[in-house]
């Protein structure tokens, strides 16, 4: 498909709304700003707004188009129709040669629907990731399958997640393998040197010396009320177990998260309770930690890139391939299984080499060069991208 217009870069609107497409969106960015035949042009709907303004400074991003639709309170109702209604007249103003959506949330499902309604080709990043439950994780399973319907280019970050898509009949040559960008934003963040930004997290690291150190996120909708207070009281009862441990948990700002995490904490002396941490300090908790706890999609890729061993606080994942490869391991919420898999790690150092050397499927930090060159292809302008083969 050409659209190449003389002697101008074709404009590809990039749209997102949370802080994890944020950090996975900036290295398309980045690439396209230095593309010959591409420009990026990037809106954002301020489905978040602190977190995802952070990642946008880390990277060096100006909006063009901030739609800010952020309310106490807000449902998915009001994110749909606001983002939707919004995003119609910038479509229009900027005619974009394609839109590129990231991943499962509201804000992509949405921007993938208004491009729809005017004709302009959709660009699906990291694609083709299933559950194969429709309720689990909620709403995120059906925003990405809706996604894949809306698609004309598919970048899957990996082999089985474009397998996913070939049983869904897309077509072989709309898919490219790129691996995933948040591999390419980590190295990029943790390549850069830089100070400690949140003052309790360096108060954390000078604390922690050599222990061991566990990195826990939780704020998953699925997990709201007793999911998330059983991991509180699995990990209160590993921090007693282990004195020597420190824990690390980077509260999500939504109440209904904080009410059901925080109070099981309280009085331990070696859990460190922060606000959410800028990405570079998250960067550096990754590197510092000894074992993570995370029902994250995001972390469940990060993490073994840097050699940490992963629980996954969820019954279900859409990125199975960590735990193929044995360096992630699904515990559910069952505050016995986590006592009992995190005590493991901590006291058999067999195991924990094990999970800490397997291999990562995710990336080698080269996913947006190869992301941008299958939109190039698909729009006339370059060739298509050799695919990312983890086993090289």
């Amino acid at each position: 498909m050409s659209t190449s217009r003389a002697g101008d870069r074709l404009p590809v609107l990039l749209v997102y709304g949370t802080r994890p497409e944020a950090i996975k969106v900036a290295p398309i960015v980045k690439e396209l700003e230095r593309h010959g035949g591409l420009r990026p042009v990037v809106a954002v709907t301020g489905q978040h707004r602190e977190m995802l303004d952070q990642v946008n400074q880390v990277f060096d991003i100006v909006p063009d188009y901030d739609l800010d639709i952020l309310s106490h309170g807000q449902t998915l109702y009001g994110i749909t129709t606001k983002a939707l209604t919004g995003l119609e007249p910038i479509i229009s103003e900027v005619a974009p040669a394609a839109l590129v959506v990231q991943g499962d949330t509201s804000t992509a499902f949405v921007a993938a629907l208004a491009a729809f309604y005017q004709q302009v080709p959709v660009v699906h990043l990291e694609a083709g990731l299933r559950t194969s439950t429709r309720y689990n994780p909620f709403p995120e399973e059906m925003n990405r399958r809706l996604a894949t319907q809306l698609a004309d280019v598919h970048l899957a970050p990996t082999a089985l997640a474009r397998d996913n898509l070939l049983r869904e009949n897309v077509p072989r040559e709309r898919i490219t393998v790129t691996g995933n960008t948040v591999i390419d934003a980590l190295r990029l963040a943790t390549s850069a040197s830089r100070r400690v930004h949140d003052p309790q997290f360096a108060q954390f690291l000078s604390a922690a010396a050599d222990r061991p150190v566990m990195l826990v996120t939780s704020h998953r909708r699925e997990s709201w009320g007793e999911p998330i207070g059983h991991t509180a009281r699995a990990v209160a009862e590993l921090a007693r177990r282990f004195p020597e441990l420190m824990v690390l948990l980077p509260a999500h700002r939504n109440p209904i998260v904080r009410d059901a995490i925080l109070p099981p904490l309280e009085g331990l002396d070696n859990v460190m309770v922060t606000e959410p941490l800028d990405y570079p300090d998250f960067c550096q908790a990754l590197q510092r930690s000894t074992v993570v706890l995370t029902d994250s999609g995001g972390v469940q890729e990060e993490a073994p890139s840097l050699g940490k061993p992963v629980l996954v606080l969820r019954e279900t994942t859409e990125r199975p391939e960590a735990v193929s490869a044995g360096s992630a391991r699904l515990v559910g919420t069952d505050e016995h299984r986590i006592v009992a898999e995190v005590s493991r790690l901590l006291t058999d150092q067999a195991a924990y080499d094990t999970m800490a050397q397997a291999r990562n499927p995710y990336g080698d930090g080269a996913a947006a060069r190869r992301g941008v060159d299958a939109i190039a292809a698909f729009l006339g302008v370059g060739e298509p991208p050799a695919e990312f083969d983890p086993g090289t």
